[in-house]
């Protein structure tokens, strides 16, 4: 894929427009280069049905969901999931289970990883990161 793998922080912010300096850099790019893991539309799918679906949300969210590529989990994934959790034992880096699986999604895919969370900044390459947010990664 190459492009940029939105992690679910940064998905949930474009959806809800919440933050300028992220819908700005969105909107400079082509939208084929744009993708999701298949575990943040789990993780937004998840976040509606905790809240009943509300109907604006439930809108907002499938719109998203529409106009992104979402990168299905498969042995490629799988492998990369792997060699990267391995790696991360290994030298003591530890980072929750599905933000584990998302990285892994960005490794397989040769994407960026788009994040506001300093956990991922621990992680070995190949992962590669940006932060579309004006105050950097926090």
């Amino acid at each position: 894929m190459s492009g940029y793998l939105l992690d679910t922080t940064i998905a949930s912010h474009v959806i809800r427009g919440d933050r300028p300096a992220i819908s700005q850099r969105l909107a400079t790019l082509p939208m084929a280069e744009i993708a999701i893991s298949s575990v943040t539309q789990g993780e937004l799918l998840y976040g509606l049905g905790k809240r009943n679906y509300p109907a604006a949300l439930t809108r907002r969210v499938r719109e998203f969901l529409l106009r992104v590529d979402v990168l299905p989990w498969d042995h490629e994934v799988a492998q990369a999931y792997a060699d990267l959790r391995a790696g991360c034992e290994a030298s003591g880096v530890s980072l929750a289970p599905l933000d584990m699986m998302i990285a892994a999604q960005a490794v397989a895919a040769d994407a960026v990883l788009v994040t506001n969370d300093k956990a991922f900044a621990r992680l070995p390459e190949p992962l590669r990161m940006e932060s579309w947010d004006s105050l950097g990664l926090s």
